[in-house]
């Protein structure tokens, strides 16, 4: 219980790291929570127009995800449990990361590297949903929502109920960091790339 308890909060802590953040103030001098829509996550990083800074962002916020459970997973060889319960808590701590009192991303990217070590084939249909959405509506916004709303179908049939129930709630979760979006998707303002 106690080694469950040190990797959940082991995984809180990795995923509250502001890589958004960091980035953009070592590289440009701005805080990149007064730019855009004020978020951390790549997305607003790239409304800075710094490609490579947005780039890195997005794989070092979807690496931290991916590490936190493939600890998990080297450490609790036999649990089925523990691993989710890290990847929940990667996406929580970037989504309310205690450094920044906790405002963080929307999860997304973070959301998506937890899959990756969990269901290498959930993880690819996630990923290619977001990115045919994407491609085709050229919204950000929109495509991670389609791609996680649609995740539970996808682990109900390629992976386990632990991960079919985690793939539930992290669709409720990106629903929620998303709300102010789904608003401006509703009234046909929310801004494209």
């Amino acid at each position: 219980m106690s080694l469950t308890f040190a990797l959940v909060v082991l995984s809180y802590l990795l995923g509250s790291i502001p890589f958004g953040l960091l980035l953009m103030r070592y590289s440009q001098g701005v805080d990149v929570r007064t730019i855009g829509s004020g978020n951390i996550g790549a997305t607003n990083v790239l409304r800075s127009g710094n490609k490579k800074i947005a780039a890195a962002t997005l794989l070092l916020d979807m690496s931290k995800g991916a590490i936190a459970v493939i600890f998990a997973l080297l450490v609790t060889k036999s649990s089925a449990t523990v691993p989710v319960l890290c990847a929940f808590a990667a996406v929580t701590g970037h989504i309310f990361p205690i450094w920044l009192g906790f405002k963080g991303g929307k999860g997304v990217a973070t959301a998506l590297g937890v899959l990756l070590p969990l269901s290498p084939f959930l993880f690819l249909s996630v990923a290619l949903t977001w990115l045919i959405v994407a491609k085709l509506l050229r919204i950000s916004s929109l495509s991670a929502l389609v791609a996680f709303i649609l995740s539970p179908l996808y682990a109900y049939f390629l992976s386990t109920f632990y991960v079919f129930f985690l793939c539930i709630i992290l669709a409720f979760l990106l629903i929620h960091t998303h709300k102010e979006n789904i608003k401006r998707l509703f009234q046909g303002e929310e801004k494209g790339f």
